[in-house]
Protein backbone atom coordinates (compact mmCIF):
# COMPACT_ATOMS: atom_id res chain seq x y z
CA UNK A 1 0.00 0.00 0.00
CA UNK A 2 1.76 3.32 -1.15
CA UNK A 3 1.81 6.23 1.63
CA UNK A 4 -0.61 8.93 1.55
CA UNK A 5 1.25 12.30 -0.55
CA UNK A 6 2.60 15.04 2.32
CA UNK A 7 0.38 17.43 3.27
CA UNK A 8 1.46 20.74 1.53
CA UNK A 9 4.02 22.57 2.88
CA UNK A 10 5.62 20.07 4.09
CA UNK A 11 9.01 18.34 2.01
CA UNK A 12 8.14 16.77 -0.39
CA UNK A 13 4.70 18.24 -1.47
CA UNK A 14 4.41 19.23 -5.10
CA UNK A 15 4.72 22.48 -5.87
CA UNK A 16 1.85 24.51 -7.42
CA UNK A 17 2.25 26.29 -10.66
CA UNK A 18 1.29 30.12 -10.07
CA UNK A 19 0.15 32.21 -12.99
CA UNK A 20 2.14 34.34 -14.64
CA UNK A 21 2.23 38.23 -13.61
CA UNK A 22 0.17 40.09 -16.14
CA UNK A 23 1.39 43.29 -17.59
CA UNK A 24 -0.38 45.55 -15.01
CA UNK A 25 1.49 43.31 -12.44
CA UNK A 26 4.76 43.36 -13.82
CA UNK A 27 4.42 46.91 -14.06
CA UNK A 28 3.56 47.89 -10.79
CA UNK A 29 6.67 46.33 -9.52
CA UNK A 30 8.82 48.73 -11.11
CA UNK A 31 9.17 52.55 -10.15
CA UNK A 32 6.68 55.55 -10.08
CA UNK A 33 8.21 57.04 -13.29
CA UNK A 34 9.35 53.58 -14.53
CA UNK A 35 5.49 51.96 -13.91
CA UNK A 36 3.67 55.26 -15.70
CA UNK A 37 5.80 55.91 -18.88
CA UNK A 38 4.59 52.52 -21.13
CA UNK A 39 1.02 53.24 -20.39
CA UNK A 40 1.19 56.74 -21.88
CA UNK A 41 0.90 56.55 -25.70
CA UNK A 42 -2.33 56.00 -27.22
CA UNK A 43 -3.66 59.53 -26.23
CA UNK A 44 -0.59 61.31 -27.99
CA UNK A 45 -1.46 59.38 -31.37
CA UNK A 46 -4.63 60.88 -30.88
CA UNK A 47 -4.12 63.89 -29.85
CA UNK A 48 -1.78 64.99 -33.02
CA UNK A 49 -5.10 64.79 -34.69
CA UNK A 50 -5.74 68.06 -32.86
CA UNK A 51 -3.08 69.97 -33.75
CA UNK A 52 -3.16 69.18 -37.67
CA UNK A 53 -2.81 71.53 -40.03
CA UNK A 54 -6.56 72.47 -40.09
CA UNK A 55 -6.11 73.74 -36.91
CA UNK A 56 -3.11 76.01 -38.48
CA UNK A 57 -5.82 77.54 -41.14
CA UNK A 58 -8.39 77.94 -38.64
CA UNK A 59 -6.73 79.71 -36.12
CA UNK A 60 -4.23 81.66 -37.79
CA UNK A 61 -7.72 82.80 -39.85
CA UNK A 62 -9.26 83.66 -36.34
CA UNK A 63 -6.65 85.54 -34.72
CA UNK A 64 -5.88 87.41 -37.85
CA UNK A 65 -9.77 88.81 -38.17
CA UNK A 66 -11.34 88.92 -34.80
CA UNK A 67 -8.33 89.33 -32.31
CA UNK A 68 -8.72 87.43 -29.43
CA UNK A 69 -12.43 86.65 -29.37
CA UNK A 70 -12.69 82.71 -30.67
CA UNK A 71 -9.98 81.76 -27.69
CA UNK A 72 -13.09 80.44 -25.46
CA UNK A 73 -14.09 78.31 -28.60
CA UNK A 74 -10.58 76.84 -28.80
CA UNK A 75 -10.88 76.43 -25.12
CA UNK A 76 -14.03 74.94 -25.04
CA UNK A 77 -13.31 72.36 -28.01
CA UNK A 78 -10.37 71.05 -26.39
CA UNK A 79 -12.44 70.31 -23.24
CA UNK A 80 -14.96 68.78 -25.37
CA UNK A 81 -11.69 66.50 -26.90
CA UNK A 82 -10.60 65.60 -23.51
CA UNK A 83 -14.56 64.03 -22.43
CA UNK A 84 -15.05 62.24 -25.95
CA UNK A 85 -11.36 60.83 -26.41
CA UNK A 86 -11.88 59.54 -22.54
CA UNK A 87 -14.76 57.85 -23.54
CA UNK A 88 -13.07 56.68 -27.09
CA UNK A 89 -10.03 55.06 -24.79
CA UNK A 90 -12.76 53.28 -22.13
CA UNK A 91 -14.50 51.72 -24.82
CA UNK A 92 -11.30 49.21 -25.97
CA UNK A 93 -10.35 49.27 -22.19
CA UNK A 94 -13.89 47.49 -21.11
CA UNK A 95 -14.70 45.80 -24.31
CA UNK A 96 -11.56 44.61 -26.07
CA UNK A 97 -13.33 46.29 -29.21
CA UNK A 98 -12.94 49.69 -30.76
CA UNK A 99 -15.91 51.74 -31.91
CA UNK A 100 -16.57 50.69 -35.54
CA UNK A 101 -16.79 46.80 -34.61
CA UNK A 102 -19.43 47.47 -31.81
CA UNK A 103 -21.25 49.71 -33.93
CA UNK A 104 -21.40 46.79 -36.75
CA UNK A 105 -22.30 44.38 -34.01
CA UNK A 106 -24.94 46.66 -31.65
CA UNK A 107 -26.45 49.09 -34.36
CA UNK A 108 -28.92 48.12 -37.52
CA UNK A 109 -26.98 46.70 -40.68
CA UNK A 110 -28.21 49.59 -42.75
CA UNK A 111 -27.37 52.26 -39.92
CA UNK A 112 -23.81 50.97 -39.72
CA UNK A 113 -23.30 51.17 -43.90
CA UNK A 114 -24.42 54.72 -43.67
CA UNK A 115 -21.61 55.51 -40.65
CA UNK A 116 -19.21 53.57 -42.92
CA UNK A 117 -19.97 55.92 -45.78
CA UNK A 118 -19.87 59.55 -44.06
CA UNK A 119 -16.72 58.18 -42.00
CA UNK A 120 -14.71 57.29 -45.55
CA UNK A 121 -15.90 60.71 -46.62
CA UNK A 122 -14.87 62.71 -43.71
CA UNK A 123 -11.27 60.21 -44.30
CA UNK A 124 -10.90 62.17 -47.40
CA UNK A 125 -11.41 65.76 -46.35
CA UNK A 126 -8.85 64.66 -43.08
CA UNK A 127 -6.09 63.78 -45.78
CA UNK A 128 -6.91 67.23 -47.74
CA UNK A 129 -6.17 69.12 -44.46
CA UNK A 130 -2.90 67.07 -44.32
CA UNK A 131 -1.58 66.87 -47.04
CA UNK A 132 -2.25 70.17 -47.99
CA UNK A 133 -0.45 71.66 -45.24
CA UNK A 134 2.62 69.53 -45.62
CA UNK A 135 2.85 70.35 -48.95
CA UNK A 136 2.75 73.96 -47.88
CA UNK A 137 5.13 73.38 -45.65
CA UNK A 138 7.85 71.76 -47.63
CA UNK A 139 7.14 74.30 -50.22
CA UNK A 140 7.74 77.34 -48.01
CA UNK A 141 10.77 75.65 -46.59
CA UNK A 142 12.74 73.89 -49.68
CA UNK A 143 10.75 75.33 -52.78
CA UNK A 144 9.19 71.59 -53.79
CA UNK A 145 6.47 72.61 -56.28
CA UNK A 146 3.26 71.32 -53.96
CA UNK A 147 2.18 67.91 -56.02
CA UNK A 148 5.36 67.09 -55.45
CA UNK A 149 5.10 67.46 -51.81
CA UNK A 150 2.26 66.18 -51.94
CA UNK A 151 3.41 62.86 -52.78
CA UNK A 152 6.08 63.30 -50.95
CA UNK A 153 3.88 63.46 -47.54
CA UNK A 154 2.29 60.03 -48.79
CA UNK A 155 5.87 58.55 -48.71
CA UNK A 156 6.72 59.96 -45.44
CA UNK A 157 3.34 58.66 -44.08
CA UNK A 158 4.09 54.86 -45.05
CA UNK A 159 7.77 55.42 -43.42
CA UNK A 160 6.14 56.36 -40.07
CA UNK A 161 3.01 53.96 -40.52
CA UNK A 162 5.87 51.09 -41.36
CA UNK A 163 7.25 51.83 -37.55
CA UNK A 164 4.10 50.33 -36.57
CA UNK A 165 4.77 47.07 -37.98
CA UNK A 166 7.88 46.81 -35.57
CA UNK A 167 6.02 47.56 -32.03
CA UNK A 168 3.46 50.16 -31.24
CA UNK A 169 5.76 51.99 -29.13
CA UNK A 170 7.90 52.89 -32.33
CA UNK A 171 5.01 54.02 -33.72
CA UNK A 172 4.01 56.29 -30.68
CA UNK A 173 7.55 57.14 -29.75
CA UNK A 174 7.78 58.71 -33.19
CA UNK A 175 4.25 60.78 -33.17
CA UNK A 176 5.74 61.99 -29.81
CA UNK A 177 8.58 63.21 -31.44
CA UNK A 178 6.66 64.92 -34.35
CA UNK A 179 4.15 66.71 -31.66
CA UNK A 180 7.14 67.83 -29.36
CA UNK A 181 8.47 69.61 -32.45
CA UNK A 182 5.06 71.35 -33.16
CA UNK A 183 4.94 72.30 -29.72
CA UNK A 184 8.67 74.24 -29.36
CA UNK A 185 7.90 75.79 -32.97
CA UNK A 186 5.12 77.47 -31.27
CA UNK A 187 6.76 78.21 -28.17
CA UNK A 188 9.82 79.45 -29.52
CA UNK A 189 7.24 82.26 -31.59
CA UNK A 190 4.99 82.94 -28.29
CA UNK A 191 8.20 84.44 -26.43
CA UNK A 192 8.68 86.55 -29.24
CA UNK A 193 5.53 88.62 -29.40
CA UNK A 194 3.88 91.04 -26.82
CA UNK A 195 0.36 89.78 -26.39
CA UNK A 196 -1.99 91.93 -24.10
CA UNK A 197 -2.77 90.18 -20.85
CA UNK A 198 -6.00 91.52 -20.14
CA UNK A 199 -7.17 91.43 -24.38
CA UNK A 200 -6.43 87.52 -24.00
CA UNK A 201 -8.55 87.02 -20.52
CA UNK A 202 -11.22 88.59 -22.40
CA UNK A 203 -10.99 86.10 -24.91
CA UNK A 204 -11.82 83.46 -23.18
CA UNK A 205 -15.52 85.17 -22.64
CA UNK A 206 -17.87 83.51 -24.63
CA UNK A 207 -19.02 85.84 -27.61
CA UNK A 208 -18.81 86.69 -31.47
CA UNK A 209 -17.84 89.39 -33.72
CA UNK A 210 -20.41 88.88 -36.67
CA UNK A 211 -21.66 85.46 -38.84
CA UNK A 212 -17.56 85.01 -40.18
CA UNK A 213 -16.95 84.49 -36.95
CA UNK A 214 -19.55 81.75 -35.96
CA UNK A 215 -18.03 80.34 -39.41
CA UNK A 216 -14.82 80.40 -38.17
CA UNK A 217 -16.05 79.03 -34.69
CA UNK A 218 -17.63 75.48 -36.39
CA UNK A 219 -14.42 75.22 -38.30
CA UNK A 220 -12.72 75.53 -35.12
CA UNK A 221 -14.79 72.71 -33.60
CA UNK A 222 -14.20 70.60 -36.87
CA UNK A 223 -11.03 71.19 -36.37
CA UNK A 224 -10.08 70.20 -33.44
CA UNK A 225 -12.65 67.37 -32.13
CA UNK A 226 -11.62 64.86 -35.10
CA UNK A 227 -14.79 62.71 -35.83
CA UNK A 228 -11.53 59.82 -37.48
CA UNK A 229 -9.77 60.17 -33.81
CA UNK A 230 -12.92 59.36 -32.34
CA UNK A 231 -12.96 56.04 -33.74
CA UNK A 232 -9.55 55.58 -33.71
CA UNK A 233 -8.55 56.09 -29.84
CA UNK A 234 -11.06 52.77 -29.13
CA UNK A 235 -8.39 50.96 -31.34
CA UNK A 236 -5.57 51.93 -29.79
CA UNK A 237 -6.25 50.71 -26.25
CA UNK A 238 -8.24 47.57 -27.39
CA UNK A 239 -4.93 45.15 -27.34
CA UNK A 240 -2.41 47.68 -25.84
CA UNK A 241 -2.29 45.95 -22.77
CA UNK A 242 -5.25 43.43 -21.69
CA UNK A 243 -6.37 43.43 -18.72
CA UNK A 244 -6.91 40.64 -16.04
CA UNK A 245 -10.35 41.50 -14.79
CA UNK A 246 -12.36 44.30 -13.38
CA UNK A 247 -9.86 45.60 -11.13
CA UNK A 248 -7.25 45.76 -13.71
CA UNK A 249 -9.62 47.59 -16.19
CA UNK A 250 -10.36 50.21 -13.84
CA UNK A 251 -6.25 51.07 -13.19
CA UNK A 252 -6.27 50.68 -16.79
CA UNK A 253 -8.76 53.69 -16.96
CA UNK A 254 -7.07 55.80 -14.72
CA UNK A 255 -3.81 55.79 -16.50
CA UNK A 256 -5.37 56.79 -19.78
CA UNK A 257 -7.08 59.21 -18.25
CA UNK A 258 -3.36 60.69 -16.91
CA UNK A 259 -2.50 59.97 -21.01
CA UNK A 260 -5.32 62.08 -22.32
CA UNK A 261 -4.87 65.11 -19.84
CA UNK A 262 -1.61 65.28 -20.68
CA UNK A 263 -1.82 65.15 -24.39
CA UNK A 264 -4.77 66.77 -24.78
CA UNK A 265 -3.62 69.43 -22.39
CA UNK A 266 -0.20 69.74 -24.44
CA UNK A 267 -2.96 70.14 -27.89
CA UNK A 268 -4.57 72.86 -26.06
CA UNK A 269 -1.85 74.92 -25.40
CA UNK A 270 -0.55 74.54 -28.94
CA UNK A 271 -4.20 75.88 -30.14
CA UNK A 272 -4.23 78.64 -27.92
CA UNK A 273 -0.51 79.62 -28.25
CA UNK A 274 -1.24 79.18 -32.20
CA UNK A 275 -4.10 81.86 -32.03
CA UNK A 276 -2.93 84.34 -29.76
CA UNK A 277 0.02 84.64 -32.05
CA UNK A 278 -2.23 85.37 -34.78
CA UNK A 279 -3.93 87.83 -33.15
CA UNK A 280 -0.90 89.68 -31.28
CA UNK A 281 1.23 90.00 -34.72
CA UNK A 282 -1.50 89.91 -37.33
CA UNK A 283 -4.86 91.81 -36.06
CA UNK A 284 -2.49 93.80 -33.39
CA UNK A 285 -0.47 95.29 -36.17
CA UNK A 286 -3.15 95.23 -38.58
CA UNK A 287 -3.26 92.63 -41.13
CA UNK A 288 -6.33 91.41 -40.57
CA UNK A 289 -6.04 90.67 -44.07
CA UNK A 290 -3.93 87.30 -43.40
CA UNK A 291 -5.80 84.42 -44.21
CA UNK A 292 -3.71 81.88 -45.75
CA UNK A 293 -0.52 79.91 -44.46
CA UNK A 294 1.65 81.40 -46.73
CA UNK A 295 0.62 84.90 -45.73
CA UNK A 296 1.21 83.93 -42.24
CA UNK A 297 4.63 82.51 -42.98
CA UNK A 298 5.53 85.43 -44.85
CA UNK A 299 4.21 87.80 -42.09
CA UNK A 300 6.22 86.00 -39.86
CA UNK A 301 9.42 86.60 -41.20
CA UNK A 302 8.74 90.37 -41.72
CA UNK A 303 7.18 91.21 -38.35
CA UNK A 304 9.52 88.87 -36.03
CA UNK A 305 12.28 87.58 -38.71
CA UNK A 306 13.47 84.37 -40.43
CA UNK A 307 13.61 82.49 -37.04
CA UNK A 308 9.82 82.61 -36.06
CA UNK A 309 9.31 81.90 -39.69
CA UNK A 310 11.06 78.73 -40.02
CA UNK A 311 10.03 77.32 -36.52
CA UNK A 312 6.62 78.06 -37.99
CA UNK A 313 7.39 76.58 -41.27
CA UNK A 314 8.57 73.32 -39.36
CA UNK A 315 5.91 72.73 -36.99
CA UNK A 316 3.45 72.59 -39.96
CA UNK A 317 5.57 70.52 -41.38
CA UNK A 318 5.83 68.09 -38.31
CA UNK A 319 2.05 68.28 -38.09
CA UNK A 320 1.18 67.23 -42.00
CA UNK A 321 3.43 64.71 -41.74
CA UNK A 322 2.33 62.75 -38.49
CA UNK A 323 -1.31 63.56 -38.73
CA UNK A 324 -1.32 61.81 -42.48
CA UNK A 325 -0.20 58.86 -40.85
CA UNK A 326 -2.42 58.92 -38.14
CA UNK A 327 -5.23 59.79 -40.77
CA UNK A 328 -4.47 56.33 -42.86
CA UNK A 329 -4.15 54.13 -39.89
CA UNK A 330 -7.63 55.67 -38.35
CA UNK A 331 -8.97 54.65 -42.17
CA UNK A 332 -7.68 51.33 -41.44
CA UNK A 333 -9.65 50.90 -38.43
CA UNK A 334 -12.67 51.95 -39.84
CA UNK A 335 -13.21 49.63 -42.44
CA UNK A 336 -11.77 46.97 -40.54
CA UNK A 337 -14.64 47.90 -38.18
CA UNK A 338 -17.86 48.78 -39.60
CA UNK A 339 -17.64 45.91 -42.88
CA UNK A 340 -15.22 43.68 -41.53
CA UNK A 341 -13.20 43.75 -44.85
CA UNK A 342 -9.16 45.12 -45.23
CA UNK A 343 -7.62 46.35 -47.83
CA UNK A 344 -3.87 46.64 -48.98
CA UNK A 345 -2.66 50.23 -46.68
CA UNK A 346 -1.06 51.53 -49.99
CA UNK A 347 -4.52 51.00 -51.62
CA UNK A 348 -6.34 53.01 -49.06
CA UNK A 349 -3.57 55.65 -49.16
CA UNK A 350 -3.80 56.53 -52.45
CA UNK A 351 -7.51 56.18 -52.56
CA UNK A 352 -7.95 58.68 -49.31
CA UNK A 353 -5.31 61.19 -50.89
CA UNK A 354 -6.27 61.15 -54.25
CA UNK A 355 -8.99 64.40 -53.75
CA UNK A 356 -6.28 66.28 -51.88
CA UNK A 357 -3.68 65.32 -54.72
CA UNK A 358 -6.52 67.03 -56.96
CA UNK A 359 -7.22 69.84 -55.40
CA UNK A 360 -3.01 70.94 -55.47
CA UNK A 361 -3.06 69.93 -58.75
CA UNK A 362 -5.86 72.15 -60.06
CA UNK A 363 -4.72 75.07 -57.77
CA UNK A 364 -7.31 75.64 -55.58
CA UNK A 365 -6.49 78.35 -52.99
CA UNK A 366 -5.07 75.73 -50.21
CA UNK A 367 -5.41 77.62 -46.90
CA UNK A 368 -9.26 77.83 -48.05
CA UNK A 369 -9.61 74.17 -49.18
CA UNK A 370 -7.91 73.60 -45.03
CA UNK A 371 -10.99 75.90 -43.70
CA UNK A 372 -13.62 74.65 -45.77
CA UNK A 373 -12.42 70.64 -44.88
CA UNK A 374 -12.88 71.41 -41.05
CA UNK A 375 -16.27 72.69 -41.56
CA UNK A 376 -16.79 69.58 -43.16
CA UNK A 377 -15.11 67.59 -40.81
CA UNK A 378 -17.64 69.23 -38.11
CA UNK A 379 -20.55 68.05 -40.15
CA UNK A 380 -19.22 64.51 -39.44
CA UNK A 381 -18.53 64.41 -35.48
CA UNK A 382 -22.14 63.94 -34.62
CA UNK A 383 -21.97 60.48 -36.79
CA UNK A 384 -19.23 59.72 -34.55
CA UNK A 385 -20.24 61.00 -31.34
CA UNK A 386 -23.85 59.99 -30.98
CA UNK A 387 -23.19 56.40 -31.25
CA UNK A 388 -20.18 57.01 -28.46
CA UNK A 389 -22.53 57.89 -26.04
CA UNK A 390 -25.30 55.71 -26.98
CA UNK A 391 -23.31 52.68 -26.33
CA UNK A 392 -20.75 53.97 -23.57
CA UNK A 393 -23.64 54.13 -21.03
CA UNK A 394 -25.16 50.56 -21.84
CA UNK A 395 -24.02 48.26 -18.78
CA UNK A 396 -24.35 45.05 -21.03
CA UNK A 397 -21.77 46.66 -23.54
CA UNK A 398 -19.49 47.80 -20.95
CA UNK A 399 -20.10 46.01 -17.99
CA UNK A 400 -18.67 48.17 -14.74
CA UNK A 401 -17.12 50.72 -16.86
CA UNK A 402 -20.45 52.05 -17.91
CA UNK A 403 -20.88 55.72 -18.14
CA UNK A 404 -22.53 57.59 -15.27
CA UNK A 405 -25.58 59.51 -16.12
CA UNK A 406 -23.49 62.35 -15.15
CA UNK A 407 -21.02 61.68 -18.13
CA UNK A 408 -24.02 60.24 -20.43
CA UNK A 409 -25.77 64.13 -20.17
CA UNK A 410 -22.48 65.84 -20.87
CA UNK A 411 -21.28 64.08 -23.45
CA UNK A 412 -25.45 64.32 -25.17
CA UNK A 413 -25.30 68.17 -24.29
CA UNK A 414 -21.85 68.39 -26.00
CA UNK A 415 -23.38 66.49 -29.75
CA UNK A 416 -26.20 68.61 -29.10
CA UNK A 417 -24.53 72.12 -29.55
CA UNK A 418 -22.12 70.43 -32.25
CA UNK A 419 -25.42 69.41 -34.50
CA UNK A 420 -27.04 73.11 -33.42
CA UNK A 421 -23.80 74.57 -34.32
CA UNK A 422 -23.81 73.11 -37.70
CA UNK A 423 -27.62 73.41 -38.24
CA UNK A 424 -26.68 77.22 -37.61
CA UNK A 425 -23.94 77.40 -40.49
CA UNK A 426 -25.86 75.37 -42.97
CA UNK A 427 -29.00 77.96 -42.75
CA UNK A 428 -26.01 81.08 -42.84
CA UNK A 429 -24.72 79.57 -45.98
CA UNK A 430 -27.95 78.81 -47.89
CA UNK A 431 -29.37 82.64 -46.74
Amino acid sequence: MNPPPPPPGEPGAASVALPPPSRLQELAARGPVRRVLPMLGPAFVAAIAYVDPGNFATNIAGGASYGYVLLWVILLANLMGMLIQNLSAKVGIATGRNLPELCREHLPRPMTWLLWGQAELIAMATDLAEFVGAAIALNLLFGTPLFVAGLITGAVAFAILALQQRGYRRFELAIVGLMSVILLGFLYNVLHIHADVGSVARGFVPGFDGPGSVLLAVGIIGATVMPHVIYLHSALTQERIVPHGPEERRRLLRFQRIDVGIAMGIAGLVNITMLVIAAAVFHGSGATGVQTIEGAHAHFRTLLGSGAALAFALALLASGFASSSVGTYAGQVVMQGFIKRRVPIVVRRLVTMLPALVVIAVGFDPTRSLVISQVVLSFGIPFALIPLVLLTRRRDIMGELANRRLTTAVAGGVAGLIVALNVFLLGQTLL
